[in-house]
């Protein structure tokens, strides 16, 4: 497909807007920014006609790839606030990787349809898992478990988030909590993961498409470049605002606007699939 002139800015400035809302949203909630930023480029990218077999993909892969610098910067901001769990990721940070590039693997031959199902699936799971789950407050004790029990927690939700292009933190948010994590800690841990499934994703994200006739301009493999460029000075200068945030407002509220941006992306994308 070709690009006008009118068309690429039109694009530049969505993808601006968008960019600032991602990362407030990565730093706010620890969830990289890609649960933003995919519906965010899938939408886009149907404006723009980019074919039906590419969209996803590339929508996935391209969050993934700014992912490394927004989950860099809330990850930053979170441990200087004492809110990572440093010992947790040495642990999990292996399994974690080793989960992505599973997930990478696979997520060539994953047709562009089933993606975005799966996308909207988990995410209103995940929606429903953070509204009506208990909430544990600051000081409680975690549970979470050792050996391999953590490793299998560790791949799935690595795989999944790769090839869904989230950067992890719609998986690891729900889980920690479920553990008695307190969701500040819980988001700032979550950041860190993003970080660590994002990178082998990114890897495989541009070796996966490239060479797709498909591919719209500015694209290698399955990266927008022009998406890149623009999002990630904006995420990285913004999500360390949305961390401040979340260490200023109710842990209650915090989880409440978590499980509401799940929901309304689930529904968006299954709209906009159909």
């Amino acid at each position: 497909m070709e690009m006008t002139m009118e068309t690429t800015l039109l694009f530049a400035a969505s993808m601006l807007v968008a960019g600032v809302i991602a990362g407030i949203i990565a730093g706010l909630l620890g969830v990289g920014g890609g649960i933003v930023l995919v519906p965010a480029m899938f939408y886009l990218f149907t404006l723009m006609d980019v074919s039906p077999e590419v969209r996803m993909h590339l929508a996935v892969g391209t969050s993934l790839s700014t992912i490394i610098v927004t989950a860099w910067s809330s990850s930053r901001a979170h441990y200087k606030k004492g809110a990572v769990d440093v010992e947790l990721l040495k642990g999990w940070g292996p399994w974690l990787f080793v989960g992505a590039i599973l997930g990478m693997l696979f997520f060539s031959s994953i047709k562009s349809l089933t993606l975005t199902f799966v996308f909207s699936a988990v995410t209103f799971l995940l929606a429903l898992y953070m509204l009506f789950s208990p909430q544990h407050e600051e000081g409680s004790e975690s549970t979470f478990p050792g050996g391999v029990l953590r490793g299998v927690y560790g791949i799935i939700v690595a795989s999944l988030s790769s090839i869904m292009g989230i950067g992890g933190g719609s998986l690891s948010v729900p889980l920690l909590t479920y553990y008695r994590f307190p969701i500040r800690r819980a988001v700032g841990t979550a950041a860190a993961v993003g970080l660590i499934i994002a990178l082998p994703g990114t890897i495989g994200a541009f070796a996966s498409g490239f060479g797709d006739p498909n591919l719209p301009p500015f694209s290698i493999g399955y990266v927008n470049l022009l998406a890149f460029a623009i999002l990630i000075p904006v995420t990285g200068y913004f999500a360390p605002i949305g961390s401040k945030i979340a260490h200023t407002i109710n842990p209650k509220y915090l989880r409440y606007a978590f499980a509401g941006f799940l929901i309304f992306n689930a529904v968006n994308m299954l709209i906009t699939a159909l």
